[in-house]
């Protein structure tokens, strides 16, 4: 099959436009070529910006897969306010984030990200590792010190019930409907952070903002 002609290159003179285009556009080959044979010419030619503007951006391959991820920027905005209602948050988030809205025929970043590395795709791990450090690191600015291993077991919670719903596809969790989901979620992430929030609540972070 013939490759796509290249697209012109957009002249921006907005960096921030031009982060932004080049971060849908990595989701866009993440998600539709995995992440070893998304490539950053790939990349690029769809943003209509240069190979070497996207390096100037992010780096590398690996730097700009973890920011294209939801997962740190989704915590990250989530995390921060009532600790009463975090587990709400979260849920909502997770499902936002994980479930497709288009009738299935498009797969959510995060979960082609669950995807490769259930099919064994080698830039898949450090990529999760990547992107567990950071979500780890906003849990620990809200929760304090000591929420981190909380942190890994609602991240385990989040594989699971992606995995069920997306690549085994079986059981009782993939027949939920998304309002179902977040009924069930928000119990289940309530009682997987409970000992990081009473901790929080009892140094005085309760109400962060």
């Amino acid at each position: 099959m013939e490759s796509p002609p290249d697209l012109p290159v957009k002249r921006r003179r907005d960096p921030e436009a031009s982060r932004a285009a080049i971060l849908d556009a990595a989701r866009e080959v993440f998600t539709e070529r995995g992440y070893a044979r998304g490539t950053v010419r790939e990349i690029a030619r769809r943003a209509g910006v240069t190979h070497g503007l996207v390096m100037r951006h992010f780096g590398s391959k690996e730097q700009l897969l973890i920011e294209a991820l939801p997962g740190p920027r989704v915590i990250a905005h989530v995390a921060p306010g009532d600790l009463d209602t975090l587990p709400e948050r979260i849920a909502a988030a997770f499902v936002a984030e994980t479930e497709p809205t288009d009738g299935g025929g498009h797969t959510p970043v995060a979960v082609a990200l669950i995807r490769s590395a259930a099919s064994g795709e080698e830039v898949a791990m450090p990529l999760y590792a990547a992107v567990e450090r950071e979500i780890t690191a906003n849990f620990r600015r809200v929760l304090g010190p000591g929420s981190e291993v909380y942190a890994d077991l609602l991240g385990a919670l989040a594989i699971g019930v992606t995995f069920a719903r997306h690549v085994a596809r079986t059981g009782a969790l993939a027949d939920l409907t998304r309002e179902e989901l977040v009924g069930y979620l928000v119990p289940a992430i309530r009682s997987v952070l409970a000992p990081a929030i009473a901790a929080a609540e009892g140094a005085g972070a309760g109400t962060q903002k």
